[in-house]
């Protein structure tokens, strides 16, 4: 299973920025290019006050700080000269986190997806839509929020593809933020199955694919559960991808560059459950022959060894 498509960490809020200018990027995707990537998602237009375009909207209502670089303008020429599908990621205002409210970003990510399209649906590369708040099976109002921003993104853009990558609540699934690695109320294949079904039938018609993230459940644990997601994608026709996360959850240090072992066997359980596409989280920082982690770059090399003998 080749890794066809990766976000890109704009803000870097739980992840150190590597202050790359316009010279750095055009590399990066040169690099991205040459391993077979062809789909770059910004996974987030911005983040409570830092944000990727000179929103006027999101200064004005949310106070967000002027960006010193248009990075969704690079990104879209960039794209269009390495010939790469851009999609663009949502905003997330924060505001969620701290109220347990979905309205919110509801509301203002409606104002965005016109501002957005408004302003760079004209370049070649602009290809869908990333509907870019991370969920797992009981967010409250994530059903109604999916849906709604899903039309208006398809509405806008003459039914440009939408998708979302939520994580499956394994005993791996903790916050960034806390000491511990794993928990004891792990999600059974059955309930997951059960509550996905249940987003998903509310989804219909707004969502296109769903990428879930890889890395909240035990390794041995992954032929099951990508099969029920491969099950539960045909049933109600969405695209199956795989998010598979190119950093490793099992360290006490947060984040690094994930093992090349763990990564394919990642990689191997999605093309054994006939996924339709691999994406990761993700290639600047940890699979990248000029990021930060000398690490990256080793894995960057063992991934090419790999695609090579397939």
């Amino acid at each position: 299973m080749r890794i066809t498509g990766t976000f890109l960490d704009e803000i870097s809020h739980d992840i150190p920025h590597q202050n790359w200018g316009r010279e750095e990027w055009d590399r990066d995707f040169a690099h991205m290019k040459a391993v077979g990537i062809d789909t770059v998602i910004m996974i987030r237009s911005g983040y409570r006050r830092f944000i990727t375009y000179p929103s006027a909207y999101l200064q004005k209502q949310f106070g967000c700080y002027e960006p010193p670089v248009d990075l969704v303008k690079m990104y879209l020429e960039l794209a269009d000269k390495h010939g790469m599908n851009f999609y663009f990621g949502l905003y997330d205002s924060g505001h969620y986190w701290d109220s347990g409210d979905m309205q919110g970003e509801i509301d203002a990510n409606r104002y965005v997806i016109d501002e957005v399209w408004s302003q760079y649906g004209h370049y070649k590369s602009f290809k869908g839509w990333y509907l870019s708040m991370e969920i797992s099976r009981r967010t409250k109002g994530a059903t109604d929020a999916f849906r709604t921003l899903g039309l208006q993104c398809k509405q806008v853009s003459n039914n440009l593809p939408t998708f979302i990558s939520p994580w499956i609540d394994g005993k791996k699934a903790v916050m960034a933020a806390s000491g511990q690695l794993t928990k004891a109320d792990a999600v059974s294949v059955e309930e997951h199955e059960k509550e996905w079904s249940e987003i998903f039938e509310g989804v219909r018609g707004a969502v296109d694919a769903v990428a879930f993230q890889d890395g909240h459940i035990d390794y041995h644990q992954l032929e099951e559960f990508f099969a029920v997601n491969k099950k539960m994608a045909d049933r109600f026709g969405l695209q199956c991808w795989t998010n598979a996360e190119s950093f490793d959850r099992d360290m006490p240090i947060k984040f690094l560059p994930i093992k090349f072992e763990k990564l394919r066997l990642k990689l191997e359980a999605a093309r054994k459950a006939g996924y339709d596409k691999a994406i990761t989280f993700e290639f600047s920082h940890f699979m990248s022959p000029q990021s930060a982690y000398l690490q990256a770059g080793h894995l960057y090399n063992r991934y090419k060894e790999y695609i090579q003998s397939l």
